[in-house]
């Protein structure tokens, strides 16, 4: 019994950061571990960003909740659990802006987010290469948001390492 609890993570993290891919390798990860995840398209601001999750979603066979560009981005996370809950899918993974119109606050609606989709694992993507910058935007949305996790990226290439240390 009881109500089925997919188990829902949130991602944050600049744009450019590699979000939608790191997504979409923890999508197929969990699906060739037999687990249903749903990807979720809460990054309405960029007009691209919808489009490459729905890619990644499509060549792995995997739903996608999304709105239309500029929706409600706390609308679209709370639909991706509702969705899930419906279905029984196991994972709900949550992409999410990195930069927004200058009218919005980033952290402000992160902490929306968050708030509405009560995620169990919040996890800060960063890009390698970012540098010292790289600190004080995991500061920034650890203070706000909080993190529970980071993800590094891009370390293939030719990276000194210290950021990923303070980040860490």
């Amino acid at each position: 019994g009881g109500i089925w609890k997919p188990y829902v993570i949130l991602f944050l993290g600049p744009n450019g950061s590699g979000k939608t891919v790191t997504i979409a390798k923890l999508a197929w990860l969990f699906k060739k571990n037999g687990l249903a995840p749903v990807l979720t398209a809460a990054d309405t601001f960029r007009a691209g960003a919808i489009e490459q999750l729905e890619k990644h979603a499509k060549a792995l066979g995997v739903t996608i909740i999304k709105r239309r560009y500029g929706a409600d981005p706390a609308s679209v996370a709370f639909d991706a659990i509702e969705h899930a809950r419906a279905k029984k899918k196991d994972v709900v993974l949550i992409d999410t802006a990195g930069r927004l119109g200058t009218n919005i606050n980033l952290m402000e609606e992160m902490r929306k987010i968050a708030r509405v989709s009560r995620p169990d694992l919040k996890i800060f993507i960063a890009d390698a290469l970012a540098g010292n910058d790289l600190a004080n935007q995991a500061r920034e949305f650890n203070e706000h948001v909080g993190i529970d996790g980071n993800i590094l990226t891009k370390v293939d290439a030719d990276v000194k390492g210290g950021a990923a240390l303070t980040v860490t």
